[in-house]
């Protein structure tokens, strides 16, 4: 079972080499190799999962050398879980993406990016989530740096390319970090292995383990788009194709959340800042629901509701009990599923309504019931609606906080239904403009063009009917016969409204919610899971035995 381990990231990598040799040559085989080899890594991700749980960590030493030499990848209950829940949601956008078209290129263009650039993505996180060392940590993570900036940029439109550009420095500038917090952990340890280093930094003085506790705090919360470190995420998601962004906000944000619960749990088991980590929590939540509440774009609405609900995982990291921790996994695994399906169900609204302005959207539970059921599920899973997976999570976080009896940990309790009130009233909002009155005069036709790939896209030209980052440029150009797409691409080519949305599109959507459902109505067996899982993180020495073999 072992020799399955490094599978998840061996599969796609090899599979970009495919994808990259056929090109547009053969499209079809292309499409079919990305979706049978992410139907692979999910089945695997799955198994993986089942092994942990029934014998604990899974752990093998690439090219059998042992530690600190060798690349160790170690699958346990927690990377089981984030690898099956991520495989089956990148599958989806996979899907909604096929449906899309957004893989069509120019007969110009020599080659299919999207394909190789997403396999590439897959094949980094599932590196992050399998790593047992610090520099194999690095590796995943500039691997999704480098997938990352092609799918921000696709189109090569001025905002993407302005919005990549901004993404790629601050992920540069914590990679040299990350860089310095990996030296100083080797310098101070002499390895960068996790098993060892979880024996090792117990062993060093307070104030330098604190030190290299903070560096790498700061890095993942980055990575996490945790408040104040957050600042990019609005601008830079929001630019991107519908599917890249619903990816993005859904999961890779979650992987640093991942990296700083690993860490934490495994590294600095005192929590010697859980109380800063607490007062960053309160932050993110807090700070995050204003944001969004006084958006009126969908997509920077959600963006900003993405950063406000990382402060519920982090409220669990901080308090680092197992209540906390297991409800932090479900939580974690809820916020998958349920941001990554409202960016995919406003790329619907998009497509139908013409732009994800708020201003500009009305009537559409008349004129499209099944997009308003798609959204509606989703947003009252998000907002916690019992007895949904979202209430599920925060429910387990609460008690946990009203369990601690801390001073923080009940500021934190206040804050988490506060900010679950507001996310209520944010979702309402939405719902209320968008689908429930009537459609405004200014509301884009069907078969109005949305976007097309020329210089003049770019919002130095906005003009008073065009809004930059929403989706909304060019409308106001002729448009196609109703119904019919010029291409639904973003790939330098118009798109168009349209009455009809493509099925595999609404498919990968309702897949995506069947995922957030299957939360609630397995809800026994994934707390069960995840209380054993917080118990492991916990007790620390099976994850140490298993790699070290002591």
């Amino acid at each position: 079972m072992n020799a399955l381990v490094p599978l998840p990231v061996l599969l796609p990598l090899c599979a970009t080499g495919l994808s990259l040799a056929f090109g547009t040559r053969l499209g079809r085989f292309q499409r079919f190799i990305s979706v049978a080899v992410l139907t692979a890594v999910t089945a695997l991700s799955a198994i993986l999962m089942a092994a942990a749980d029934r014998q604990g960590p899974l752990s093998v030493h690439l090219g059998d050398f042992a530690p600190p030499l060798g690349i160790t990848l170690v699958a346990d209950r927690l990377s089981g879980l984030m690898l099956t829940v991520s495989s089956a949601v990148t599958l989806c956008v996979l899907v909604y993406s096929l449906g899309q078209g957004m893989t069509d290129r120019d007969k110009e263009t020599p080659l299919a990016v999207f394909h190789p650039a997403y396999l590439i993505l897959v094949a980094g996180v599932s590196c992050t989530f399998l790593a047992g060392d610090l520099v194999n940590l690095f590796v995943g993570f500039e691997i999704m740096l480098v997938a990352s900036f092609v799918l921000l940029t696709l189109g090569g439109t001025g905002p993407r390319m302005r919005a990549g550009s901004t993404y790629v420095i601050i992920s540069l500038f914590s990679s040299m970090l990350f860089l310095t917090a990996i030296a100083m952990t080797y310098a101070a340890t002499g390895t960068a292995n996790f098993a060892q280093l979880a024996v090792r930094l117990a062993e060093l003085p307070i104030g330098v383990r604190t030190l290299i506790q903070a560096l790498l705090l700061t890095v993942f919360a980055i990575k996490a788009a945790v408040f104040p470190l957050a600042a990019w995420l609005p601008d830079s998601y929001p630019t991107a194709p519908a599917p890249v962004t619903a990816v993005f906000a859904g999961l890779l944000t979650k992987v640093g959340v991942y990296c700083m619960l690993r860490t934490e749990s495994l590294f600095f088991p005192g929590n010697r800042l859980g109380v800063l980590l607490m007062a960053i929590a309160l932050a993110s939540m807090v700070i995050g629901i204003l944001g969004a509440v006084a958006q009126t774009d969908l997509k920077r609405l959600l963006s900003f509701t993405l950063i406000s609900h990382i402060g519920y995982m982090v409220f669990g990291i901080g308090l680092a009990t197992r209540e906390a921790y297991g409800g932090a996994i479900v939580y974690v695994a809820h916020h998958i599923t349920v941001q990554t399906t409202l960016f995919l169900v406003t790329g619907l609204i998009e497509r139908r309504g013409g732009t994800t302005e708020l201003t500009r959207l009305g009537g559409m539970a008349r004129a499209a019931p099944m997009l308003a059921a798609l959204f509606f599920v989703p947003a009252m899973n998000l907002a916690g609606i019992p007895p949904l997976s979202g209430f599920i999570g925060k429910l387990g976080l609460m008690r946990a906080g009203v369990a601690d009896g801390g001073g923080w940990a009940w500021v934190l309790v206040a804050g988490s239904a506060a900010t679950s009130l507001l996310t209520l009233y944010v979702v309402a909002k939405v719902w209320n403009l968008a689908f429930w009155r009537a459609a405004p005069p200014g509301q884009a036709a069907t078969g109005t063009v949305l976007e097309s790939g020329d210089d003049s896209d770019d919002d130095t030209d906005a003009g008073p009917d065009r809004i930059p980052g929403t989706g909304d440029e060019g409308v106001g150009t002729t448009p196609p016969p109703a119904g019919q797409a010029v291409a639904a691409t973003l790939h330098e080519r118009a798109v168009t409204t349209t009455s009809r949305l493509p099925h595999p599109m609404i498919a990968a959507t309702a897949a995506t919610i069947a995922i957030g459902l299957a939360f609630t109505v397995f809800a026994d067996p994934l707390t069960a899971f995840t209380d054993r899982t917080a118990v492991e993180l916990l007790q620390r020495a099976p994850y140490i035995q298993e790699v070290l073999g002591r």
